[in-house]
């Protein structure tokens, strides 16, 4: 299981807006484009002094998976217009971390429940 992180930072004044659309927008297309070996997309908010830090943390079974959202060049952030509109800035580059332990859950991330490691079968490498 891989796990693509990306950061992006907006005012306060337009952090509900970017909020809005990545929650209206962004993520239902994401959804409904129906990739291979996509689990889903989580959304961290935290307000700082002077900015808005998003992080988004998206969950996959491996990296051709990634690729599969991305393209061939999957550590390039994919930042639709509308968004950038209301970005301060963002990183250009995601990051992809293989999910090595994770506790159990319920939710919509198979595979998340156990430990993942090149000694079990069906887990990302």
């Amino acid at each position: 299981m891989i796990c693509r992180i990306w950061h992006g930072w907006t005012t306060p004044a337009n952090a509900d807006a970017y909020e809005a659309l990545l929650r209206s927008e962004i993520f239902q297309g994401i959804a409904e484009r129906n990739l291979p070996g996509y689990h889903g997309i989580e959304l961290l908010r935290r307000r700082g002094e002077e900015e808005v830090e998003f992080v988004t943390l998206m969950w996959f079974d491996s990296l051709d998976a990634v690729r599969g959202f991305a393209g061939a060049d999957y550590e390039v952030a994919v930042v639709p217009p509308r968004a950038r509109e209301l970005l301060l800035r963002f990183d250009q580059r995601s990051a992809h971390y293989e999910i090595r332990e994770r506790p159990e859950s319920s939710g919509s991330n198979p595979g998340l429940g156990r430990a993942c490691s090149a000694d079990q079968p069906g887990t990302a490498h």
